[in-house]
């Protein structure tokens, strides 16, 4: 444990981004509760609309630490991930965990079945090109830290997540559409299943 507090107190940056995902789902868990169990409609929109106001935080601390003279590392990197990818994926799974909070509390129907077939792989390619969408606003933010901390050595590192973003799009390709692409198909509809 003592291991965990030492990370952080080299890398301030890292509880600031921990602290950012945790506020993402206590954000989301207390608006969606506040939402349907207690039936504070407004109360619940309020703390759902809270969650970019997470992402701006984690953006704006990831430039102060930076402007102070902070050397970028992995984490300055990550946070830059950790916003794209929030950003492009946080309202669908708002929408994920709305669905099924107002089935579960307000009566509403039930969630839609996992797609299967072309539909699958529809929503595959769907994702992935959320990935991309993520990767690139990503890879705009580590150039928006780049310039912000002037662009010097201190923040070499940060050009090292260019790539990752890359592999990670690729990985995302192969184990999503393609893999789904080249599976055997579900034959919905036709009475023939693999």
């Amino acid at each position: 444990m003592n291991k965990i507090w030492d990370f952080i107190a080299e890398n301030p940056m890292a509880a600031v981004i921990a602290g950012g995902e945790i506020g993402f789902w206590v954000a989301i868990l207390a608006g969606l509760v506040a939402r349907y169990p207690l039936k504070l409609k407004r109360t619940g929109v309020a703390l759902l609309l809270l969650t970019p106001v997470i992402d701006i935080v984690v953006l704006v601390a990831t430039v102060i630490d930076l402007r102070n003279g902070a050397t970028a590392n992995f984490v300055h990197g990550l946070a830059a991930v950790y916003l794209g990818f929030s950003v492009v994926f946080g309202h669908s799974m708002i929408k994920w965990a709305d669905v099924r909070f107002a089935h579960r509390f307000a009566g509403g129907p039930p969630p839609p079945p996992k797609p299967r077939g072309r539909e699958k792989l529809r929503a595959e390619w769907r994702d992935w090109f959320k990935c991309v969408l993520a990767c690139g606003l990503a890879a705009g933010v580590l150039l928006l830290l780049i310039v912000m901390a002037g662009g010097t050595a201190q923040v070499d590192p940060l050009w090292g997540w260019l790539p990752r973003l890359g592999v990670l799009t690729a990985i995302w390709f192969a184990t999503g559409p393609l893999w789904q692409e080249l599976s055997p198909k579900d034959k919905v509809g036709e009475g023939v299943r693999r």
